[in-house]
């Protein structure tokens, strides 16, 4: 199966843990792979005014990918869903950081654009409400349906 990575704000502000790094790391070269990075723009994503916090303005992506898309807010730019739609993959693996916040996003995203989002469970941290990332699971297999584990990857 043709597949890409996308994975989702791996980086210092959100201070993940090593054994996703490693996870992930692991699984670049694999497949194409994109990574997004969260910084802080107060005119275009009204964190610090909303909710009190923001990530930094110039973090980088600790996962070395393909490429790496630069965003602001939760979603994906369009032109990451560009480039993962141009790979012409059957799906498009997700990973990272804040399961039932940005990596529910990019599923929504993906999934608008006619791609097939696939979570990889054991690969994904979820926010300060539940850092199990369970929620963001529980969510994601009720819009999209589709996980996975590294192990069902053949990995691991």
């Amino acid at each position: 199966m043709k597949q890409a990575l996308l994975i989702v704000d791996v980086q210092p502000s959100f201070a993940p843990p090593q054994w996703l790094i490693d996870g992930i790391q692991s699984l670049i070269g694999s497949m194409p792979s994109a990574a997004t990075v969260e910084r802080h723009d107060e005119s275009r994503t009204p964190f610090q005014k909303q909710l009190g916090w923001h990530p930094a303005a110039d973090d980088e992506s600790l996962i070395h990918a393909d490429r790496i898309f630069i965003k602001h807010g939760y979603a994906p730019t369009a032109e990451t869903i560009d480039y993962l739609a141009s790979l012409q993959v059957e799906r498009v693996l997700v990973c990272g950081l804040q399961t039932e916040t940005c990596c529910l996003a990019a599923g929504f995203a993906l999934f608008d654009a006619g791609l097939q989002p696939t979570l990889i469970t054991d690969l994904t941290v979820g926010s300060s409400l539940d850092r199990s990332g369970g929620l963001g699971v529980r969510l994601w297999e009720h819009h999209f349906g589709q996980t996975v584990t590294v192990g069902e990857l053949g990995r691991g």
